[in-house]
């Protein structure tokens, strides 16, 4: 009897909404930072499924998390207890920067960034927001008005008033937006859609300040960074920064989906019935985000992130061609400026074996899960070197 091969893609695009566009590959297993697609062929994943998979796909101790989870309580509504939920935060506050021990649990990084701009215009009862060239924090209305790209915008417009956008790294331009209507200041630490682009200290420190100074509230985003994707737990450990709010996701659950918008001192005392989230805090994701918060620490992921991203961007720098604009990047958050469009390049990258990204048209981001091996490290360098010949 003949084995039936089963196109999956194009189930899948028969009935999807055509929003993604396809790579015309099918994933069906993973291992660390090993993918495998349907006839068995393996790929390094240095998408890490946006940056969420940051112990690796199908770790064991997330996966038995989960498993044994299901089998007693899977939802549970933020008005009754959990043991997981209430295990998670007390974990979760371990890691948290000092003086911010109050947590909002939701679903996604979008979700975070909409709950940290609501309790900032709660706070100051300022409706304005600003906010950087290149940033990007999610696809929902308020998150949306706070991204920069116009192809994300004009397609909704009009989005909502009073957000305003400053070059990225340039403090005066931000004193100057800093006006007493704005109440808030959302920022990327390194931009991630935006190109991986770092902050420099004297933009981040700067715009600290000047939310001190002016009674505004500083936001960090860190869905991308958070978890020791760039070699600290939070890519403002980098910078000595204490963020008035604090945006997570990707990363928080090992591919779960879970966010989490974190609450400093600065911030206002909630009322009951504010804001809130029907799967926020689920004991699915709180068990799998234990498992990862044990993991992360557990394994000193965010060490390792460190020392394989220095290995990789010294490698990558050390190389020229004349394709290449730049490489740059923080732990294991690496983008390189190409001179023309990558789409080409990911796709022969895909074909010798290697899964990336796009950070805007002309840059190649990875983002591997922390647990990569030195060994699919040089393996991913020189499938980047043949295609950038």
């Amino acid at each position: 009897m003949l084995e039936t091969h089963i196109d999956f893609q194009t189930i899948e695009n028969l009935h999807a909404t055509g929003l993604y566009g396809p790579r015309g590959l099918t994933l069906v297993r993973g291992n660390g930072a090993t993918v495998w697609d349907e006839t068995g062929r393996r790929f390094i994943d240095c998408t890490g499924g946006y940056g969420v998979a940051s112990v690796g796909h199908a770790h064991p101790r997330v996966a038995a998390a989960l498993a044994a989870q299901a089998q007693n309580l899977i939802s549970c509504p933020g008005f009754f207890g959990n043991d997981q939920r209430a295990l998670f935060l007390e974990d979760f506050s371990q890691i948290l920067p000092g003086g911010m021990n109050r947590v909002f649990l939701c679903n996604s990084g979008t979700e975070a960034v909409e709950a940290a701009l609501k309790f900032a215009r709660l706070t100051t009862g300022r409706p304005g927001v600003a906010a950087a060239m290149r940033g990007f924090h999610g696809r929902t209305m308020g998150a949306l008005s706070a991204t920069w790209e116009t192809q994300y915008r004009e397609p909704f417009a009009p989005l909502l008033d009073g957000f305003r956008h400053i070059p990225f790294n340039n403090v005066a331009a931000l004193d100057e937006a800093l006006t007493e209507t704005v109440g808030a200041v959302l920022l990327e630490v390194v931009q991630g859609e935006g190109g991986v682009r770092p902050g420099t200290p004297e933009f981040l420190q700067g715009a600290q300040r000047l939310c001190r100074e002016r009674g505004a509230l500083l936001i960090l985003d860190e869905v991308q960074t958070g978890f020791g994707r760039t070699g600290r737990m939070f890519a403002h450990e980098h910078f000595n920064l204490e963020p008035d709010l604090l945006c997570l996701a990707k990363g928080i659950a090992g591919g779960f989906p879970l966010g989490a918008t974190v609450l400093g001192p600065r911030v206002a005392p909630l009322k009951v019935g504010q804001h809130g989230s029907t799967f926020g805090g689920n004991p699915l994701a709180c068990a799998a985000g234990r498992a990862t918060l044990a993991v992360l620490r557990g394994e000193h992921l965010p060490w390792q992130a460190m020392e394989k991203g220095t290995w990789l961007l010294e490698r990558l720098q050390a190389w020229s061609s004349p394709k290449i604009r730049e490489v740059r990047g923080l732990g294991l958050m690496v983008g390189i400026e190409c001179r023309e469009r990558v789409t080409p390049y990911l796709q022969q990258l895909q074909e010798r074996g290697v899964l990336a990204l796009n950070a805007g048209p002309t840059v190649i981001r990875l983002l591997p899960p922390l647990v990569i091996s030195s060994e699919e490290l040089a393996e991913t360098v020189t499938a980047i070197r043949e295609v950038l010949q």
